[in-house]
C-alpha cells in the first residue's frame, strides 16, 4: 500500500490545481461571456464546444508542468498514463448551462493517490465562487466579495420543517420503483426541496446552506474534487448504496452525517 501523501506535497498539489483553474477560467469565461463557440453533440448525446476541450489542454499543460509524470483522466481526452496518482478533470461541469447562458457551470480538477481522493478545486468564476479542499486540511471557499472562509457542513441531524434537499439528475431512480419511493419518503420528511444541481448544491451543502444531496446519473468526474470538499467540511459523501466513491461511482448520496445515514436507511430498505 501506498503511503498517504505528505502535506507539503499536497500543499505544492494545490498551488498547482489552482493555477490549473485559473489559466482553464482564462478561457472558458470570456468564451461564455461572449457566447463565441460552436457546440458539437458527443455520441452519450451531451454538447462539448471549444472551450471544454481547449480547457481541458490547459489544465493538463499546467498541471504537468509541476508533475510531469502523474496520470490524467479528463472528460474530453479520457485516460492517459498510469500511477498512484491519477488528477481527474473535468474542464467545464455544466456545458449545458454554459452552451444555454446560464452561469451554473465549474472547471472541476481533482487529484486521487492509489484509489483515494485527496485534493479538489471547484472553480465557478461566472457564479463568482472557488472552493477548496485536501485531505487533512479543511475546506475553504472564496466568494463573491474575494474573502476566503472556511466551510462546514449544518448540524442538521433530524429530518424537519427547516431541513433543506437538492437533488439532481434522477432519471436511472426514477426507474426502479422501490427506490423512487424511497426518494419520496425523503421528499416527504423535509422542508424544502430544490434541484440547485451540478458544483452548485454540494458548495451549499459544504457550507451549511443545504442538507442533503441525492443524484442518480452522474459519473466520477461530474463530483471528484467535490467529494473532497464535502468531506472535509465534515458531511459524509457515498453513492446511493453507501459505496464509496470511485472512477465507476454512477450516483450520490451526501449530507451532514447524521442525515446521510437515516436517507441511506430507507434507500437500504427499498
Amino acid at each position: 500500500m501506498s503511503a498517504a501523501p505528505a502535506p507539503e506535497f499536497l500543499a505544492q498539489a494545490l498551488a498547482a490545481a489552482q493555477r490549473a483553474a485559473d489559466a482553464a477560467e482564462a478561457i472558458v469565461l470570456p468564451r461564455y461571456r461572449a457566447q463565441d463557440f460552436s457546440v458539437v453533440t458527443k455520441a452519450d448525446a451531451t454538447p462539448v464546444t471549444e472551450a471544454d476541450r481547449e480547457a481541458e489542454a490547459v489544465i493538463k499543460r499546467v498541471l504537468r508542468e509541476t508533475f510531469p509524470q502523474h496520470a490524467f483522466y479528463g472528460e474530453e481526452e479520457g485516460r492517459e498514463g498510469d500511477g498512484d496518482f491519477l488528477w481527474l478533470i473535468d474542464p467545464i461541469d455544466g456545458t449545458k448551462a454554459f452552451v444555454r447562458g446560464y452561469p451554473m457551470f465549474s472547471t472541476q480538477i481533482a487529484l486521487m493517490h492509489a484509489g483515494e481522493l485527496v485534493l479538489g478545486v471547484s472553480a465557478a468564476g461566472e457564479y463568482g465562487e472557488r472552493a477548496w479542499a485536501v485531505r487533512g486540511g479543511g475546506a475553504f471557499l472564496r466568494g463573491r466579495d474575494g474573502a476566503v472562509h472556511s466551510l462546514r457542513v449544518s448540524g442538521v441531524a433530524e429530518f424537519g420543517p427547516a431541513t433543506a434537499l437538492s437533488t439532481g439528475n434522477l432519471k436511472s431512480l426514477a426507474g426502479a420503483p422501490a427506490r423512487w419511493n424511497a426518494y419520496a419518503d425523503l421528499v416527504r420528511r423535509v422542508g424544502r426541496i430544490r434541484g440547485y444541481g451540478d458544483f452548485l448544491h454540494y458548495h451549499l451543502l459544504a457550507r451549511g446552506a443545504i442538507d442533503l444531496v441525492v443524484e442518480s446519473d452522474l459519473n466520477i468526474l461530474d463530483i471528484a474534487p467535490l467529494v473532497v470538499i464535502v468531506r472535509e467540511a465534515g458531511g459524509t459523501f457515498t453513492d446511493l448504496d453507501g459505496g464509496a466513491i470511485g472512477l465507476d461511482t454512477r450516483s450520490a448520496l451526501a449530507g451532514t452525517p447524521a442525515l446521510h445515514a437515516q436517507a441511506l436507511a430507507l434507500f437500504a430498505r427499498a
